[in-house]
Order: C-alpha cells, then structure tokens, then sequence
C-alpha cells in the first residue's frame, strides 16, 4: 500500500448509503488499518436511477487522484450494464455475473472486480454446519439479485463437492433477471455434482409460503430481497412455516427485519438456526477494503475488523 494522500475518498454506492452503519465504523476501520485520512463517501441512488448518473458516478471515481475507489450495493448490476465501458479491467467474477461490487484503481487503471461470492463463502462458512448439504437439505434464495446469485455460485462449487445443495431455488419478482441468473449458472465452471437449478418468477409471499413449505429439514432459506431494508415488508407471510432444523439468513442488517422476526417467531419450536446480514456486511466491507487499497489482509486483521465493528453495532 502506498501514502494515502491527504483528502482521498473511498465511496459507497447504495439505495440508502447515507444511513448505513458503514458511516461510522468505517473511520474506526482506517484507524485500524492505518489509512490515514480518508473520508468515506456515500452516495444515495434510487432504484430507477438513469444510465447516465451512473456513468457520472463511476467517471468521478475515474477522474479524481485521490479517489481509491468504491464498494456498490444494489446497483451492482446496472451499473456495469450503464458503464461497463468506462472501466479498463474487470476480474473473472465481474465479467461471469456481469456485476461490480467494488470498484477499485491500479497503476492508473479503473478496475471493477465481483467479491460477493467470496464474501457469500466466508460467511456461510461460520453459521452453516460442515455436511450440512450432504443430505436432503435444499436452499431457497427469495431474490436474485447480485446477492442472491453470488451465494448460489458459491453454493454450488463448495470445495467439498459432497457437501453441497442438491437443489437450489431462485425466487425473483421479474422473469428476466432469472434469465440472466440462468445464463450465468451455464457459463459457470460445470461442477461435478452439480445441483439442480429451479427458477421461480414470483412477488405474491403465499407463493413463497408454500416453496418454503416443502423444503426438507434442514434446508437454507434466504431473504436476499431489499424487504425490510430498501422497502417495507417480508417476501413470506406471517404463515409462513420454517422448515425443521432450518437455517435462515436474512441477508438485511437494518431497517424493520420484518423476515427476521418472522423466524425469530418460530426459533424454538422450528429448532432453527438463524443468521442476519451482519457478518456478511463485515466481510463484504473487508473484501472490498483490502482489493481497493492494496492491503492483504489475512484471517486476524479481518477479525481485529469483526470486532471493532461489532462494538460499535447499535
């Protein structure tokens, strides 16, 4: 890593970056790592925002000196789709999921790198038991957003090609985008097993009820929506049955958590394993944090990381 100039900027792209835990735990985190000044830098898009914002965003990365770069939320995929012609580099990732998730700058270069399967990985890895796959268990993802397929893409080359799900369902609001996660999961490196993938275009949650209903014990369900974050509400019902012995990952860290609760509900009687989107923001955060400035963490100074965020956590 090389001198952090005095008022370099490191952004954040999201729906509501401005009301993110991130705004005050990222000045403990430069402190940490000894970056220095840097200021972070949210920017608040909507979902309907117009190619040519994007465009105006990623070229104010491109052009300031003092710019490192940036992680992006929500956007992941329009952006690139807005501006993908403005970047000089991306990774395998990127250009596989056609998504950026970090937005980093090298030698003069704006690159654009894909971390959420990385991050999906690192984090399934501390809640999910070891075999848990190896049975019947499946996954249901309620989204299919960047999220949503990256943790698929991990899901389904696991190192331990026995421990891994038999059957994956996306569930998305539109049918195109579980074209666009179908395309991927073909071009993706075949493993060998490799699971079933079941698309779903829905929005109605009774519907969601039900897939969620004929899980096998033991199953992964995921709410990998902005509902309860972004916008109100859960893609279940408050009918909605848990499988047994499930584990649940509400990928959202704030807002009303409404699928949450919905678990949390039913913690005891289901037997389930319950799981927010803290860890996976704290490894999120340090994926993109080490790509952008250079840095090479290793597995303590992503603790020491953890740590000083979680003490921090409201």
């Amino acid at each position: 890593m090389g001198r952090i100039a005095r008022g370099s900027r490191f952004g954040f792209i999201g729906v509501t970056a401005t009301q993110s835990s991130i705004n005050q735990v990222f000045p403990a985190w430069a402190a940490e790592l000894g970056l220095g000044d840097v200021r972070l830098d949210p920017v608040d898009l909507k979902l309907d925002t117009p190619p040519e914002r994007y465009r105006e965003v990623v070229r104010d990365i491109a052009g300031d000196s003092r710019h490192h770069g940036a992680l992006v939320t929500t956007h992941k995929v329009r952006l690139l789709q807005a501006a993908a012609d403005l970047f000089d580099e991306l990774d395998p990732l990127a250009n596989l999921t056609g998504e950026v998730s970090c937005i980093s700058k090298r030698n003069g270069l704006l690159r654009g790198h894909a971390k959420d399967p990385i991050t999906a990985g690192r984090s399934l890895a501390a809640f999910v038991p070891a075999g848990r796959f190896a049975g019947e268990a499946e996954v249901l993802c309620i989204g299919a957003g960047g999220s949503g397929l990256a943790i698929s893409l991990y899901l389904a080359t696991r190192p331990d090609a026995a421990d891994r799900p038999r059957r994956i369902t996306m569930v998305n609001r539109g049918v195109e985008r579980l074209h666009e996660c179908r395309a991927v999961h073909q071009r993706q490196e075949q493993p060998v097993p490799r699971p079933e993938f079941v698309y779903v275009a829905n929005a109605d949650p009774r519907v969601n009820d039900t897939l969620m209903g004929e899980l096998p014990p033991g199953s992964l369900v995921i709410n990998a929506t902005g509902l309860g974050k972004d916008r109100p509400g859960s893609p279940i019902t408050a009918e909605g049955c848990f499988p047994e012995r499930g584990l649940v990952w509400e990928l959202n860290y704030r807002g009303e958590l409404d699928f949450l609760h919905q678990a949390r509900a039913q913690e005891t009687v289901r037997q389930l394993t319950i799981e927010d989107g803290w860890r996976y923001f704290v490894h999120g955060w340090s994926a993109v944090i080490d790509e952008a400035f250079d840095l090479n963490l290793d597995d303590s100074a992503i603790e020491r990381l953890s740590a000083v965020a979680t003490a921090m956590r409201s």
